[in-house]
């Protein structure tokens, strides 16, 4: 009986491995701040470790990790990437599930989380850590005929609603990263799906939304979390908006590819 369980687990490992060392076909950069890292489920800096069903882990879905190795994916996605903060549900897991019951013919999905709670979009300029960070994984993600990046989920800015200066030179600076970006993974039409703010300060937030719902850039598509649950500090979103927009950024995903010359090839 010992031998034979052995065998098993000696099997699934195996079968892992082959996944994980497969092409990763469909890869995708998440990044901003902590309601991209994902706090649902997290209150006084404790995560009540509840995973709903639309976050499972999947064994095509894997996540390159803070060591740049492909594992497979689990909640909380970010928790060794923005090791300051105790992470909880974000949007990722619930987006990859859905993108592969949406297409059924997608094969594995590489989750890139780069988020980090509390910054500002100056923070993710050209030099910066955190640029220097997302590029650096970006590539990683991709040495070894991985696979090709698909899009970057973007969820940042709460951090620049506090102030009028931030929020008035937010769109500047948020398209000048995207094209940065863009030119230094070395993909000019990369997608990118950001999340217009659910939640901000009390008198400049609806800057900052305007400047993500009208970014003026090709290929940016927004998807508007205002409206979704949030939790008790009225910041972050609760686990189940977080299942909700990874379903919403899915089906801008989708609705984009069908509608540009873009394509999947399963």
């Amino acid at each position: 009986m010992a031998k034979s369980m052995a065998l098993l687990m000696i099997m699934a490992l195996c079968d892992f491995t082959a996944i994980a060392n497969s092409q990763v076909k469909n890869i995708f950069l998440l990044a901003g701040q902590s309601n991209m890292s994902g706090l649902g489920g997290v209150v006084k800096n404790i995560w009540d470790g509840i995973v709903p069903p639309e976050c499972s882990p999947n064994p095509a879905i894997l996540k390159l990790d803070a060591n740049l190795q492909w594992v497979e994916a689990t909640e909380p996605l970010h928790a060794d990437i923005d090791v300051n903060v105790t992470c909880g549900i974000g949007p990722g897991m619930p987006f990859a599930n859905s993108l592969l019951n949406k297409t059924s013919c997608l094969g594995i999905v590489g989750l890139v989380p780069c988020a980090m709670a509390g910054n500002k979009i100056s923070e993710w300029q050209k030099g910066t850590f955190l640029y220097n960070q997302l590029v650096m994984r970006a590539k990683a993600s991709t040495v070894q005929e991985y696979g090709v990046i698909r899009a970057m989920l973007w969820y940042q800015g709460e951090s620049d609603t506090m102030s009028q200066s931030d929020a008035n030179s937010y769109k500047e600076k948020m398209q000048k990263f995207f094209t940065d970006l863009r030119n230094d993974v070395g993909i000019p039409e990369l997608l990118i799906i950001q999340v217009a703010l659910a939640s901000g300060g009390k008198h400049y937030t609806e800057i900052v939304r305007e400047a993500q719902l009208n970014p003026d850039l090709a290929n940016v598509v927004t998807v508007d979390a205002k409206g979704l649950q949030l939790q008790k500090d009225n910041l972050h979103l609760t686990a189940s908006s977080q299942v909700l927009l990874g379903h919403m950024m899915v089906d801008a995903f989708l609705e984009t590819i069908l509608t540009t010359t873009s394509s999947i090839n399963c």
